[in-house]
């Protein structure tokens, strides 16, 4: 990808998003919550009792990266895994309802649609249970999703979103990460663990700081310490930038070119960090197909995950939300 000779005011990669295409590809996951209170101790085991008062269902995983960006007023069209059962009922219609393209979302009757379901009881997560299935994608599949991607294209950007729960791995990661590099627009991974050299081809790569640290073999201990991680994960991947985020430490951007950018943490007051991540990769890859370059993507990305971990549970940031929040309302 290249920048534009002129960089795009903040203004113009905002307005500019609404016109753009994107394509989500990963790991989909269906998030539940069960809302209550707690007023006593279970006689059975020493355990809180939740007295549920509310459930709720939210886009999780890559298919919440694909509600960010819908949110900011692009196209979004997603391309992944799930069962056959009632949890993918829900799925499917919450795309819907959100008026994201799922035609590329790939049944698959032997796994369940991944469900994550958040025990809540006064603003405090009690547990999690989880009910999936992180086996690798079958050969019908990685057919069927590579088909998809390339059909419904042309894409402006395209995010690979890996949560390890079987869509970008093995035979399917460089099937897809070809079909996507095929395209010539920006590809942008939210990666899992593993040697990152598989990722090689993407844009840009958008990891935690733990993530980079696994990646890397060493821990982030300072300066010296982020910088040559940022350097090594650039060398892995050959990609022209890599954004690690930071949590309340913010995000460290390194581009090719060895320029090296921190930024501080937007949000003053944090909730929940659920979907933080997704937020990120969302308006990220969002301003970079609008026409941003790294650095300024990064900072609109800074922005909103700022607004994001304001909420309980997972939330997509929209343009509104985040031109209220920029410096003089919407930016330069």
């Amino acid at each position: 990808m290249n920048a534009p000779d002129k960089p795009l005011s903040t203004t113009a990669v905002l307005a500019g998003i609404a016109g753009r295409r994107l394509a989500v590809v990963g790991d989909a996951m269906l998030d539940h919550f069960v809302w209550g209170s707690v007023d006593r101790i279970s006689p059975e085991a020493p355990v809180p009792v939740v007295r549920v008062r509310e459930e709720t269902w939210k886009l999780g995983g890559a298919a919440n990266v694909a509600a960010g960006i819908r949110a900011l007023g692009a196209e979004a069209r997603f391309f992944g895994l799930c069962g056959r059962d009632e949890a993918a009922t829900t799925l499917r219609r919450l795309l819907d309802e959100r008026g994201i393209a799922a035609d590329g979302l790939v049944a698959d009757a032997a796994r369940p649609t991944t469900l994550k379901t958040r025990i809540i009881a006064h603003h405090q997560q009690i547990c999690r249970t989880d009910r999936e299935d992180d086996g690798p994608v079958d050969d019908a599949g990685i057919a069927a999703l590579v088909g998809g991607l390339r059909r419904n294209g042309p894409f402006d950007g395209i995010v690979l979103s890996d949560y390890g729960k079987g869509v970008l791995t093995g035979a399917s990661l460089p099937a897809l990460l070809g079909a996507a590099r095929e395209a010539g627009v920006p590809v942008v991974v939210d990666p899992k663990r593993g040697d990152y050299a598989k990722y090689r081809g993407a844009t840009s790569l958008t990891p935690n700081q733990r993530e980079a640290e696994q990646a890397c073999g060493h821990a982030i201990a300072g300066p010296e310490d982020l910088r040559r991680a940022g350097r090594r994960l650039l060398d892995l991947t050959g990609a022209e930038a890599v954004l690690i985020t930071r949590g309340e430490h913010g995000m460290a951007l390194y581009e090719e070119s060895g320029a090296e950018h921190h930024l501080p943490a937007a949000a003053t007051t944090v909730y929940d960090v659920t979907g933080a991540g997704d937020t990120v990769i969302a308006v990220y890859t969002a301003c970079l197909a609008a026409g941003a370059p790294h650095l300024e993507a990064a900072r609109l990305a800074n922005h909103a995950a700022g607004l994001a971990v304001r909420e309980l549970g997972t939330a997509a940031v929209t343009l509104d939300q985040l031109k209220a929040v920029l410096p003089g309302g919407s930016g330069r």
